[in-house]
């Protein structure tokens, strides 16, 4: 078991980070209108649209090279939360009851980033020189 602990930190962590890197890119590149639509008949305002979208983007990134992977993993983790509140709270339609669970899932796995770092074969595990 313990040898696929360093395997298993870092498809762990790739995973987490392309759900959010897939989710800005998916947003940037798609129906801005519609989007922003859904997020006004939801009580968001939409000119908060871009921000979201490169914060998904960015802090997919983040935690995909394992840069500053604890605070991604924080905010990240807050953000599932947030979004799960927000947009998926219906609990009367099984759909959304189960976007909300699986937004809860992820912020579970970013929590976990957060307490266990970038693992090995990241950014933040690099050695910096003083060469």
């Amino acid at each position: 078991m313990e040898k696929l602990m360093p395997v298993a930190h870092i498809l762990g962590r790739v995973i987490l980070g392309l759900i959010f890197v897939g989710a800005g890119l998916s947003k940037i590149m798609g129906d801005h209108g519609a989007t922003m639509q859904y997020m006004q008949q939801m009580g968001v305002p939409g000119l908060l649209f871009w921000p979201a979208a490169l914060f998904e983007l960015l802090a997919g990134l983040a935690v995909l090279i394992g840069f500053k992977t604890r605070i991604a993993g924080l905010l990240l983790a807050g953000f599932c939360g947030l979004t799960a509140v927000l947009f998926h709270a219906n609990f009367t339609d099984p759909m959304q009851m189960g976007m909300f669970l699986k937004n809860f899932a992820m912020m579970g796995g970013y929590l976990m980033l957060m307490v266990a770092g970038a693992g090995g074969y990241s950014v933040d595990s690099r050695k910096i020189s003083a060469d």
